[in-house]
């Protein structure tokens, strides 16, 4: 027996939002999404991220449930980028190549600590995910890493240009004609929207608003971080690489257009005020250590954010009747969407098969 058909408010249209309007749109649900800001010019932490899909890499310092909701969410990515490219023409470069791993020789260390790690978390079963490689195996990779005498790849893990796939999502929900309320702020409750025009009434409400719904969520928070993105024709990687030091941990992203997108920033701050001069210089000679040529690289933007973070950094999933709320995906938005979104499209056949046997 087919499921009945709802009428569902999402609120909040970043990474989560969109791919739930699109998703439920796609089931036939009647969908109007909301956004305090614009959908065409998002300025969410979903903007700036770097969209890297890398549950083993988050392992090292996430419990073991950010791994196996990332693991989920690598089965869904795949089937939904194709979906999304042959359904709107657009290209959202979801990319399948794992990443690595490196240290220079005086943080070696590192790298032998972080597979030590992963090994006791993910127990004898998966550790042929994490793959030791010597300078051969480590240039057959990446060419531009002959410097470097060792490294990790991390076969299973990838990632998507954010920056394309909004977009696309943005596109797709077009298509499905759903009803799209931007900059249009607004409080949530079971089955009711609330506008500075008053209440709405729908079958159900999914609250995805981030740090917009800080005063619903008991002990969320924003958590600033800060990307660079440079260019030079110098340098081609093939697949994201993460730098490890006592310090912080380096990531590097290749793009389109002889691009990358360099991050590491994590600090316990809302401020979304532009990137600080330590971060920029610290970003920079990181980035200088992996190759000499991006010496020469051109800073094209920058980008500052506050990503929606729990007391203990776990995502949340909260129902009652007539509302789902999911937020605090802290740094792990394109990691965790995927299977949250899961997640909410069983408790949404919950909440119909519920009101069917009210009814």
């Amino acid at each position: 027996m087919a499921e009945r058909k709802i009428n569902i408010a999402v609120a909040g249209a970043g990474l989560m939002g969109r791919l739930l309007a699109w998703r439920l749109s796609e089931k036939g649900h009647q969908v109007t999404l909301f956004e305090s800001g614009s959908l065409e010019k998002p300025a969410g932490a979903c903007h700036a991220a770097a969209g890297m899909i890398s549950p083993l890499s988050e392992l090292f310092h996430c419990p073991l449930p950010i791994y196996q909701l990332g693991m989920q969410s690598l089965q869904y990515w795949p089937y939904w980028a194709k979906q999304l490219e042959q359904a709107t023409g657009t290209k959202v470069d979801y990319r399948e190549k794992g990443s690595i791993l490196i240290a220079h020789p005086q943080d070696r260390s590192e790298l032998l600590q972080f597979q030590q790690e992963l090994n006791a978390k993910l127990g004898s079963d998966n550790r042929d995910q994490l793959q030791w490689l010597d300078n051969n195996a480590l240039r057959d990779l990446e060419p531009e890493l002959d410097r470097f005498d060792q490294g990790l790849y991390l076969a299973s893990e990838a990632d998507i240009d954010n920056r394309k796939l909004l977009p696309a999502l943005l596109k797709a929900l077009k298509q499905y004609e759903i009803e799209i309320r931007e900059n249009t702020p607004v409080d949530c409750g079971s089955e009711t929207i609330q506008t500075e025009n008053g209440n709405e009434y729908f079958d159900l409400v999914i609250d995805t608003r981030g740090l917009g719904a800080k005063n619903q969520i008991n002990g969320l928070r924003g958590v600033r971080g800060e990307v660079m993105v440079v260019e030079t024709p110098e340098v081609q990687l093939n697949r994201p690489v993460r730098l490890l030091h006592p310090r912080y941990q380096l990531y590097a992203v290749p793009r389109a257009n002889n691009q990358t997108v360099i991050g590491a920033t994590e600090i316990e701050s809302e401020d979304r005020s532009p990137i600080s001069l330590r971060s920029t210089m610290e970003l920079s000679s990181a980035l200088y250590s992996i190759h000499p040529a991006f010496a020469e690289a051109r800073v094209i933007e920058t980008r500052v954010n506050c990503r929606p973070a729990t007391m203990d950094n776990l995502p949340v999933v909260e129902s009652e009747p007539g509302l789902i709320r999911i937020n605090g995906l802290f740094r792990h938005g394109y990691l965790l969407a995927p299977a949250l979104v899961a997640q909410a499209e069983s408790e949404i056949s919950k909440f119909i098969q519920t009101t069917e046997q009210v009814t």
